[in-house]
């Protein structure tokens, strides 16, 4: 009875699965517990430490968070250095099993600030990267709870054909905008893969959330940036301040296009409880920014 009201209370993303006491799978944030529920199905609890809607970089673990994770079966988070506070947190979680969902990517080297040259850690944002993603949690899964590996195969094949689904089309409806207007430009430079898949070039006026954000000369550099190449919009992520980016949009003439999702689902009623809703609400609000289409 314990177990199960402690699962009750950190269980917070939206892609509610059927509770297990068989097999409890932690991950360090909601985007991969909703991709590992959709490949669990029904044959495991899925309990994101994190909850929806927080900055994960700099994210400081809660007592509550190490009670609700000691149980785990099984512990998924994403590398890259993402959760910088994590390494620590799985120290104490004794031999419980774990396992990096980024294993197996090559990454984006990140091109500005403190972080030069340090990978890109938003591998998931990549349509191609995210495939990589399912078959890890598939893989981990299988390795955890063997006797349900056929159907984690099975959910995991029919889930990348999901995902697959939601972004064709918006991938056609970027290719239809002229060249010069096809740029990304954000607060954090979390979309450097999402901009490589879609054929954007890319700019942001802070490489990660944890490092210096929103300075006079970030946003200044934006603006010059954006003025030079006429960019038709500016954009945000959803867990961070809005008001640099929407600066540079006033002082250029640009749209502020919208908030972009990347770190963190919404609650179950808001805009993306799952993650294909964060790529393809995410993607749908590039267009409409880049092309003045409603948001």
């Amino acid at each position: 009875m314990m177990r199960n009201l402690v699962l009750a209370v950190a269980l917070s993303f939206p892609a509610t699965p059927v509770f297990s006491d068989e097999f409890k799978v932690v991950t360090s944030f909601t985007v991969l517990a909703d991709m590992a529920a959709q490949v669990a199905g029904g044959h495991a609890t899925i309990v994101s430490i994190t909850k929806p809607g927080a900055e994960i970089h700099g994210y400081e673990p809660t007592p509550q968070d190490l009670v609700g994770a000691m149980d785990a079966d099984l512990i998924l988070w994403n590398g890259l250095n993402l959760e910088r506070w994590f390494q620590q947190f799985l120290s104490n979680m004794g031999d419980i099993p774990s396992a990096v969902l980024s294993e197996g990517i090559a990454p984006m080297p990140i091109s500005a600030g403190s972080y030069e040259g340090k990978p890109n850690p938003h591998a998931w944002m990549s349509l191609d990267n995210a495939m990589i993603y399912v078959d890890n949690i598939e893989k981990a899964l299988s390795a955890g709870d063997p006797d349900n590996s056929v159907e984690y195969a099975a959910n995991a094949a029919a889930y990348k054909v999901t995902l697959a689904a939601e972004i064709a089309p918006l991938k056609a409806k970027i290719d239809a905008i002229p060249d010069a207007q096809r740029w990304l430009v954000s607060c954090e430079g979390a979309f450097s893969y999402l901009a490589r898949d879609l054929g954007l070039r890319e700019a942001y006026l802070w490489p990660v959330n944890a490092d210096a954000t929103g300075t006079p000369q970030q946003v200044r550099g934006v603006i010059d940036l954006v003025r030079e190449n006429a960019i038709p919009a500016v954009f945000c992520e959803s867990t961070v301040n809005n008001d640099p980016a929407e600066q540079v949009a006033r002082e250029t003439g640009a749209r502020f296009g919208g908030v972009l999702y990347v770190d963190s689902l919404s609650a179950a009623d808001g805009p993306v409880p799952s993650y294909a809703d964060l790529l393809r609400v995410t993607t749908q609000t590039i267009v409409n920014g880049l092309t003045g289409g409603a948001q």
